[in-house]
């Protein structure tokens, strides 16, 4: 039973289990089934498996797998974001562009802000040792400007409104502000990683030439195999190699030029043309292998460092309120100005700002490459897991309640 293969079995065997029973209850209360497979992800960690059974805990979860769950748990991610890149269709973000980019730097920057500004207060007792002020506070403003495009996504979905005007805005500005988003993302992790700011720039360079070559040679030439694949009725070996070669060299260049593979993963996904007739089996095939098996993965590595029971002074549960207020108004408010301004009616402004509030999955991935790279402390990365658990379980309720008040 201790064998390591048979440990792997069994994790597996219980994380599925119960990512899809969570799924299904969560499903049922009329919430997004990825907030079930974040909570029982969260469940099998210290916070409540690892408290309630702290030696059957460490047998299914020792120290010694957790290399290769991380190892499996970025493998899923990267599939994840390709799926993501695949879905973003650039030509809604053409013809809702302008009330959307507007809607969407405002998500952006007011929230960034507060993050930045927050984490002046916050560097001195929270972050880590040997984390410059700049890193952290860069990682703090984006763990507050993320918006979860998948899940808001879904959420428009179930709720009927993603042919509508506000799910066409909303969605186009969620897509905007997570293309911006990882693109401040590459830019953060290059500065951190970088030992000296001219080996920052050399990587911020080479991270340009890299989405040069994405644009301007790789995507004509999925165009041109796009043409001679046209009278396929089915997606043959060859064309589905050439295809996860292009999605693993993308994400080889990134993680070898100083920022995350998940980017490298994303662009592959944003350079496949939109011609291919297999497109949607394509994506409908990985997200299933993606969600089934890695993600899940992904949330129990996620629950084995959130350590709720870190915040275990009035103090500190404080700070994570401050946090969670912050993000709401940084997110939420920006959102809702930026609306009206751009001449939405109060209901559309108000469902934007509460779609843009939802962080879900993404903030997850973010802030757990702020972990591996050492920027966030336990702490820290607990409080902004709990931010983004009740964002994200904030949204549904909250369009309900404004579709009573405003009775559509």
């Amino acid at each position: 039973m201790a064998h390591p293969l048979a440990v792997f079995i069994l994790q597996l065997i219980i994380i599925i289990t119960a990512s899809r029973l969570c799924a299904f209850l969560f499903k049922k209360i009329g919430q997004p089934p990825v907030m079930g497979e974040i909570i029982a992800g969260i469940a099998l960690g210290p916070s409540l498996f690892g408290s309630l059974a702290p030696d059957v805990s460490s047998f299914i979860f020792p120290a010694s797998s957790l290399g290769n769950l991380h190892l499996l748990s970025q493998v899923g991610l990267i599939l994840f974001m390709f799926v993501i890149g695949m879905e973003l269709d650039l030509n809604i973000i053409r013809r809702k562009a302008r009330s959307a980019v507007f809607i969407s730097n405002a998500s952006i920057i007011l929230p960034f802000a507060l993050g930045a500004g927050l984490s002046f207060s916050l560097y001195n007792s929270y972050a880590p040792a040997g984390v410059s002020k700049l890193s952290f506070a860069l990682f703090m403003g984006i763990a507050m400007s993320i918006t979860a495009f998948p899940v808001l996504a879904r959420v428009l979905k179930e709720k009927k409104l993603s042919q509508t005007q506000l799910g066409a805005v909303a969605l186009t500005a969620a897509a905007i502000n997570d293309v911006t988003g990882w693109c401040v993302l590459a830019f953060v992790i290059a500065l951190a990683k970088a030992e000296a700011i001219d080996s920052s720039f050399y990587t911020l360079g080479a991270a340009a030439a890299y989405v040069l070559v994405m644009l301007f040679a790789v995507r004509p030439f999925l165009k041109k195999l796009s043409k001679q694949k046209s009278n396929d009725t089915l997606i043959k070996q060859s064309t589905l190699a050439i295809i996860f070669l292009i999605l693993l060299g993308s994400a080889y260049c990134c993680e070898v030029i100083g920022i995350h593979a998940l980017f490298g993963a994303f662009m592959a996904g944003v350079v496949m043309p939109l011609q291919w007739d297999f497109r949607k089996l394509i994506i409908d095939k990985v997200e299933d292998v993606a969600s089934i098996m890695f993600l899940p993965i992904f949330f129990v590595l996620t629950g084995l460092r959130t350590q709720i029971n870190l915040l275990n002074d009035p103090a500190l549960w404080s700070v994570c309120l401050i946090i969670i207020a912050v993000a709401i108004i940084g997110k939420f408010g920006g959102s809702f100005i930026a609306a009206r301004m751009a001449g939405e009616p109060a209901y559309e402004s108000l469902a934007i700002g509460v779609l843009m509030n939802t962080r879900g999955l993404m903030e997850l991935i973010i802030l757990n490459i702020g972990y591996d790279l050492g920027i966030l402390s336990p702490e820290i990365f607990t409080m902004l897991v709990i931010m983004a658990l009740v964002t994200t379980f904030m949204t549904s309720p909250a369009l309900d309640l404004l579709g009573r008040v405003y009775k559509r």
